[in-house]
């Protein structure tokens, strides 16, 4: 009996280590993929700009020589302007400060961009900070706030 006991506790003993093991793994596992995942959101701040009327805010060399375009040509464009048909269909994006390269928006940014310049009393001057996961030259928009 004594034995039959000691096997038994022995299989049992067993059973409860390989269980134990199992889920710890598991959870180690769970563990390690939650860390490894990271938020890949960016705030960016710069003027809200349609794509159509975006390179009037690039920066260039005219013949002169003198300089055209840059931050100060996305500070004028009007509200007028952005919510003409063909601006509205080429989308929206920003001009950002610190890189001074336009990002275009995904759809659900133009629609949040959209929205932000029917409903604004601002005629120009459209700073924004915009949240959201910018892949290239395309950014997946979260939100999307004026700055004062």
């Amino acid at each position: 009996m004594n034995g039959f006991a000691v096997g038994s506790q022995s299989k049992w003993k067993g059973t409860m280590t390989t269980h134990f093991r199992k889920r710890l793994l598991g959870s180690l596992w769970i563990c390690i993929a939650a860390a490894g995942v990271e938020t890949s959101e960016t705030k960016v701040q710069g003027v809200l700009i349609d794509k159509e009327c975006s390179s009037k805010a690039e920066t260039r060399v005219v013949p002169g020589p003198r300089i055209e375009g840059g931050i100060l040509a996305a500070y004028t464009h009007t509200r007028q302007c952005a919510l003409m048909p063909a601006c509205q269909r080429s989308g929206y994006g920003v001009f950002t400060y610190d890189s001074n390269k336009f990002l275009a928006f995904d759809a659900e940014g133009n629609r949040k961009a959209l929205a932000l310049f029917r409903n604004s009393k601002k005629e120009d001057d459209f700073r924004v900070e915009v949240v959201g996961e910018i892949q290239g030259d395309l950014m997946k928009v979260t939100s999307i706030r004026l700055l004062m």
